[in-house]
Order: structure tokens, then sequence, then C-alpha cells
């Protein structure tokens, strides 16, 4: 049986949260996990480099020289690459979608796995109590200090307000500000939660109104 310990602003320990076993044991590997996270990091770039080849640079038609009588090999265009200015040899073209698609049951898989191997480490905390509707950055400093997570990198869960309306989900908002100023903190919503993330995560901090989100989200990679 895994367990969530659960802390408030102060960092004081205020209780446990169990996790079954069978939802801790996530049917995934170390490939579907590799594949996942490459896929994320292809999809994030732009993949918009583009170069001109000699049919597209804009040269004179005329002969760099005559074809015989200088000794020189001989030349047909200013296009050509080795001149400066000239086309690009096998350059990068945005022609094709580069994009890999991540098929949606490896990535639920891929994240349940994640989270669950970091309960079992126990770099897990869920916040509770914290019901601040005004950023307070000393106060959520103080709460990284108390509970031994001021260094590392460390990622804090929140609930989403667009998707639960709760008037309490006003406390994510106002954790996300107050920690914008402090290293090594990043902030997701329970929907934005992806591998690459949780892959850089030292820790988490899971906000009370996001508790359930994620479990049921270990629940799915199951």
């Amino acid at each position: 049986m895994g367990s969530i310990k659960k802390r408030d602003i102060s960092g004081k320990e205020t209780g446990t949260v169990s996790v079954d076993d069978s939802k801790l044991d996530c049917k995934a590997n170390s490939q579907m996990i590799k594949d996942y996270i490459i896929a994320i990091r292809r999809n994030a770039r732009q993949w918009s480099a583009n170069t001109k080849d000699r049919s597209e640079v804009s040269k004179t038609g005329k002969k760099p020289h005559a074809q015989k009588g200088l000794g020189r090999a001989r030349q047909g265009s200013f296009a050509a690459p080795q001149y400066k200015g000239g086309g690009v040899v096998f350059g990068p073209k945005p022609k094709f979608d580069q994009h890999i698609r991540i098929n949606r049951k490896e990535r639920k898989r891929a994240i349940g796995y994640l989270i669950a191997n970091l309960i079992k480490e126990d770099k897990v905390t869920i916040l509770e109590g914290y019901k601040e509707d005004k950023p307070k950055t000393k106060a959520v400093a103080s709460f990284f200090d108390a509970i031994d997570m001021k260094s590392g990198r460390t990622l804090v869960i929140g609930s989403c307000p667009e998707i639960s309306k709760n008037a309490e989900d006003q406390s994510s908002i106002a954790f996300s500000l107050s920690m914008r100023n402090i290293p090594k903190k990043h902030f997701l919503y329970a929907n934005q939660l992806n591998g690459y993330e949780l892959m850089l995560a030292q820790n988490i901090v899971i906000l009370e109104n996001a508790a359930d989100d994620v479990l049921k989200l270990i629940e799915q990679g199951a």
C-alpha cells in the first residue's frame, strides 16, 4: 500500500492519503517512456527551418565566365552552391509534417507510470488547506524550505479553474503567481500534465483541489 503525505502551508504533516498497490502497478516499459518523451520533444519544435536551393535564389542567368580559353573549370550559373549567395545543397525544408502522433493509451500509461514511481520513492506531497486568493511569495518559499524542496526541481500541480469552476480553485492561480520568482519551481494544471515535465521533476507538490485529478491519471495508466 502506497501513501502520499499531506502537509499544510507551514510544512507540518497533517495526514496521509493511501494509494492501492494495484493502482501504482502501471503497465509501462522503458521503451514506451522513451518513445513518448522523444515525441514530446520533437512536437515542441516549429519545423519552420527553410533554405533555398539553386532554383529558388535570385541570381542573374548570365554565365560566370567563358566556357573555354581561361583555363578554369566550366561554370554555368551564379546560383550554384559554390558561389557566395548560391543555393544550399540538401538544406532543411518544411515540406513534410515531422510531428509524431502519440497514442492516447500509451500517453496515459506513461504519465501514470511516472507519477506512480515518484509516489513509490516518497517524492510526492499534497498541500492541504491552502485557500489564499492573493499571491504570497514569502509564504510559498517558506513552505518549500520547510519540506526540504528548496534546491531541487519541483513540479506543482493545481486544479484548472475553467474545468472545475470551484471558488477554491482561485488558490491554484494565487499559488502559481506566488512561485514565479522561485527558481526551479514549475506550475502546471492537472489537465496540462505531460511526461517531459514529470521526467524532469525531482519532487511533486499537489494542491488539495487537484489530488483527485492526479489519482485518476494514475488509475488510467494502471
